[in-house]
Protein backbone atom coordinates (compact mmCIF):
# COMPACT_ATOMS: atom_id res chain seq x y z
CA UNK A 1 0.00 0.00 0.00
CA UNK A 2 1.46 3.42 -1.24
CA UNK A 3 0.05 6.38 1.71
CA UNK A 4 1.33 9.78 0.98
CA UNK A 5 -0.97 10.90 3.76
CA UNK A 6 -2.49 10.88 6.69
CA UNK A 7 -5.27 12.94 8.08
CA UNK A 8 -6.21 12.86 11.68
CA UNK A 9 -9.03 13.79 13.39
CA UNK A 10 -7.84 16.53 16.71
CA UNK A 11 -9.93 16.45 19.93
CA UNK A 12 -10.38 12.41 20.89
CA UNK A 13 -8.06 11.29 18.29
CA UNK A 14 -4.86 12.79 18.78
CA UNK A 15 -5.55 15.00 21.26
CA UNK A 16 -6.99 14.12 24.82
CA UNK A 17 -10.53 15.49 24.89
CA UNK A 18 -12.00 14.73 28.46
CA UNK A 19 -15.30 15.19 27.07
CA UNK A 20 -14.77 18.77 27.13
CA UNK A 21 -16.07 19.51 23.68
CA UNK A 22 -19.71 18.07 24.67
CA UNK A 23 -19.13 19.97 28.20
CA UNK A 24 -18.84 23.36 26.45
CA UNK A 25 -21.05 22.64 23.90
CA UNK A 26 -23.62 22.45 26.82
CA UNK A 27 -22.37 25.41 28.91
CA UNK A 28 -23.26 27.45 25.16
CA UNK A 29 -26.76 26.12 25.32
CA UNK A 30 -27.27 26.84 29.11
CA UNK A 31 -26.19 30.26 28.57
CA UNK A 32 -28.81 31.09 26.36
CA UNK A 33 -31.46 29.64 28.60
CA UNK A 34 -31.41 26.17 26.73
CA UNK A 35 -30.52 23.77 30.11
CA UNK A 36 -32.57 20.84 29.26
CA UNK A 37 -30.17 19.46 26.84
CA UNK A 38 -28.24 16.96 27.87
CA UNK A 39 -24.57 15.32 26.90
CA UNK A 40 -26.40 12.26 25.00
CA UNK A 41 -28.36 14.84 22.64
CA UNK A 42 -25.06 16.29 21.64
CA UNK A 43 -22.71 12.77 21.74
CA UNK A 44 -24.23 12.50 17.95
CA UNK A 45 -22.96 15.44 16.79
CA UNK A 46 -19.47 15.77 17.97
CA UNK A 47 -16.58 15.66 15.14
CA UNK A 48 -19.62 17.80 12.82
CA UNK A 49 -18.85 21.48 11.95
CA UNK A 50 -19.91 23.30 15.09
CA UNK A 51 -22.26 25.29 13.84
CA UNK A 52 -24.04 22.93 12.27
CA UNK A 53 -24.27 20.89 14.87
CA UNK A 54 -25.96 23.97 16.98
CA UNK A 55 -28.94 24.16 13.99
CA UNK A 56 -29.19 20.25 14.51
CA UNK A 57 -29.80 20.73 18.33
CA UNK A 58 -32.14 23.46 17.80
CA UNK A 59 -34.10 21.84 15.07
CA UNK A 60 -34.26 18.62 17.74
CA UNK A 61 -35.40 21.46 20.54
CA UNK A 62 -38.37 22.55 17.61
CA UNK A 63 -36.78 25.99 18.06
CA UNK A 64 -36.67 27.95 14.34
CA UNK A 65 -32.69 28.50 15.02
CA UNK A 66 -32.07 32.02 12.88
CA UNK A 67 -28.13 33.10 11.63
CA UNK A 68 -27.87 35.54 14.52
CA UNK A 69 -28.88 32.87 17.12
CA UNK A 70 -27.13 30.47 16.22
CA UNK A 71 -23.77 32.26 15.69
CA UNK A 72 -24.24 33.29 19.48
CA UNK A 73 -24.11 30.22 20.52
CA UNK A 74 -21.29 29.28 18.62
CA UNK A 75 -19.18 32.40 19.92
CA UNK A 76 -19.74 31.28 23.59
CA UNK A 77 -18.95 27.71 22.32
CA UNK A 78 -15.65 29.15 21.32
CA UNK A 79 -14.97 31.45 23.87
CA UNK A 80 -14.72 28.13 26.53
CA UNK A 81 -12.83 26.22 23.89
CA UNK A 82 -10.10 28.92 22.99
CA UNK A 83 -10.02 29.22 27.17
CA UNK A 84 -9.09 25.92 27.31
CA UNK A 85 -7.06 25.03 25.24
CA UNK A 86 -5.17 27.98 25.46
CA UNK A 87 -5.03 27.60 29.39
CA UNK A 88 -5.88 24.60 30.63
CA UNK A 89 -3.31 21.82 32.09
CA UNK A 90 -5.00 18.94 30.76
CA UNK A 91 -4.44 19.92 27.30
CA UNK A 92 -2.31 17.22 26.32
CA UNK A 93 -1.27 14.89 22.56
CA UNK A 94 -3.47 11.57 23.15
CA UNK A 95 -1.20 8.82 24.35
CA UNK A 96 1.41 7.75 20.96
CA UNK A 97 0.00 10.22 19.27
CA UNK A 98 3.64 12.45 18.49
CA UNK A 99 5.09 9.03 18.28
CA UNK A 100 2.97 7.75 15.47
CA UNK A 101 3.70 11.07 13.47
CA UNK A 102 7.20 10.78 13.61
CA UNK A 103 6.92 7.17 12.46
CA UNK A 104 4.80 8.26 9.46
CA UNK A 105 6.68 11.16 8.62
CA UNK A 106 10.22 9.13 8.44
CA UNK A 107 8.27 6.84 5.75
CA UNK A 108 7.70 9.83 4.30
CA UNK A 109 3.74 10.36 4.61
CA UNK A 110 2.61 13.69 5.23
CA UNK A 111 0.66 14.53 8.24
CA UNK A 112 -2.25 16.42 8.52
CA UNK A 113 -4.95 17.17 11.04
CA UNK A 114 -8.64 18.61 9.90
CA UNK A 115 -11.36 19.01 12.07
CA UNK A 116 -14.93 20.13 13.33
CA UNK A 117 -13.89 22.67 15.09
CA UNK A 118 -13.37 26.66 13.35
CA UNK A 119 -10.29 27.53 12.68
CA UNK A 120 -9.23 29.55 15.66
CA UNK A 121 -9.79 26.61 17.57
CA UNK A 122 -7.87 24.54 15.94
CA UNK A 123 -4.91 27.13 15.48
CA UNK A 124 -5.04 27.77 19.15
CA UNK A 125 -4.71 24.00 19.81
CA UNK A 126 -1.65 23.30 17.48
CA UNK A 127 -0.19 26.69 18.49
CA UNK A 128 -0.17 25.03 22.13
CA UNK A 129 1.17 21.52 21.34
CA UNK A 130 3.87 23.37 19.26
CA UNK A 131 3.34 20.00 16.42
CA UNK A 132 3.92 22.41 13.66
CA UNK A 133 7.76 23.77 15.17
CA UNK A 134 8.61 19.93 16.25
CA UNK A 135 7.66 19.22 12.71
CA UNK A 136 5.03 16.62 13.54
CA UNK A 137 2.65 17.61 11.32
CA UNK A 138 2.52 19.25 8.13
CA UNK A 139 -0.72 20.83 7.30
CA UNK A 140 -4.50 21.31 9.14
CA UNK A 141 -7.48 22.61 7.99
CA UNK A 142 -11.12 23.56 10.05
CA UNK A 143 -14.27 23.21 9.04
CA UNK A 144 -15.03 26.70 8.34
CA UNK A 145 -12.01 27.07 5.76
CA UNK A 146 -14.41 24.42 3.16
CA UNK A 147 -17.75 24.93 2.06
CA UNK A 148 -19.00 22.52 4.27
CA UNK A 149 -17.60 20.25 6.85
CA UNK A 150 -17.95 16.48 7.33
CA UNK A 151 -19.34 14.11 6.53
CA UNK A 152 -18.48 15.83 3.46
CA UNK A 153 -14.71 15.64 1.84
CA UNK A 154 -13.92 18.69 1.43
CA UNK A 155 -11.69 19.07 4.03
CA UNK A 156 -9.40 16.13 2.65
CA UNK A 157 -9.63 16.90 -0.44
CA UNK A 158 -8.44 20.39 0.15
CA UNK A 159 -5.67 19.12 2.14
CA UNK A 160 -4.92 16.43 -0.75
CA UNK A 161 -4.68 19.49 -3.25
CA UNK A 162 -2.86 21.75 -1.06
CA UNK A 163 -0.09 18.61 -0.35
CA UNK A 164 0.35 17.56 -3.76
CA UNK A 165 -1.71 14.05 -3.71
CA UNK A 166 -3.84 13.59 -6.41
CA UNK A 167 -5.29 10.09 -5.80
CA UNK A 168 -7.06 9.30 -2.99
CA UNK A 169 -6.50 5.64 -2.57
CA UNK A 170 -2.89 7.25 -1.35
CA UNK A 171 -4.90 8.64 1.55
CA UNK A 172 -5.64 7.23 5.20
CA UNK A 173 -8.42 9.20 7.39
CA UNK A 174 -8.35 8.60 11.36
CA UNK A 175 -10.88 9.81 13.73
CA UNK A 176 -13.12 8.96 16.53
CA UNK A 177 -16.80 9.69 14.93
CA UNK A 178 -18.83 8.80 12.76
CA UNK A 179 -18.95 11.31 10.76
CA UNK A 180 -14.98 11.01 10.53
CA UNK A 181 -15.81 7.53 9.13
CA UNK A 182 -18.24 8.44 6.45
CA UNK A 183 -15.76 11.76 6.06
CA UNK A 184 -12.74 9.38 4.36
CA UNK A 185 -15.61 7.24 2.70
CA UNK A 186 -16.72 9.70 0.55
CA UNK A 187 -13.57 11.19 0.25
CA UNK A 188 -12.53 8.07 -1.27
CA UNK A 189 -9.34 7.15 0.89
CA UNK A 190 -7.87 4.04 0.81
CA UNK A 191 -8.01 3.45 4.59
CA UNK A 192 -10.76 5.00 7.36
CA UNK A 193 -10.13 3.88 10.82
CA UNK A 194 -11.52 4.83 13.79
CA UNK A 195 -10.40 4.87 16.99
CA UNK A 196 -11.89 4.16 20.51
CA UNK A 197 -10.08 7.03 22.31
CA UNK A 198 -12.63 9.40 22.09
CA UNK A 199 -16.64 9.94 21.55
CA UNK A 200 -17.40 6.57 20.71
CA UNK A 201 -17.59 2.52 21.84
CA UNK A 202 -15.87 0.20 19.37
CA UNK A 203 -19.47 -1.40 19.21
CA UNK A 204 -20.47 2.24 18.22
CA UNK A 205 -18.04 2.41 15.84
CA UNK A 206 -18.39 -1.18 14.04
CA UNK A 207 -21.99 -0.04 13.25
CA UNK A 208 -20.41 2.52 10.88
CA UNK A 209 -18.35 -0.22 8.74
CA UNK A 210 -14.65 1.55 9.55
CA UNK A 211 -11.97 -1.14 7.56
CA UNK A 212 -9.93 -0.88 11.06
CA UNK A 213 -10.91 -0.50 14.73
CA UNK A 214 -7.86 0.41 17.04
CA UNK A 215 -8.03 1.41 20.61
CA UNK A 216 -4.20 2.97 20.10
CA UNK A 217 -2.93 5.53 18.04
CA UNK A 218 0.52 3.26 18.49
CA UNK A 219 -1.54 -0.15 16.45
CA UNK A 220 -1.51 2.77 13.14
CA UNK A 221 1.69 1.77 11.83
CA UNK A 222 1.13 -1.92 11.34
CA UNK A 223 -1.79 -1.17 9.35
CA UNK A 224 -0.30 0.35 6.35
CA UNK A 225 3.86 -0.35 6.37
Amino acid sequence: MSIRLAVFDIAGTTVADQHVVADAFLKAFKSFGYDKITKEDVKPLMGYKKTVAIHMVLEKLGVNGDVELIENIHNEFVNEMMDHYEYSPEVKPMLNTENVFLQLKEKGIKVALNTGFSKDIADVIVSRLQWKEKGLIDDCIASDEVEEGRPQPFMIQTLMQRNGVDDPQEVIKIGDTEVDINEGRNAGCALVIAVTTGAFTKEQLQEHNPDHIIDDLSQLPALIF
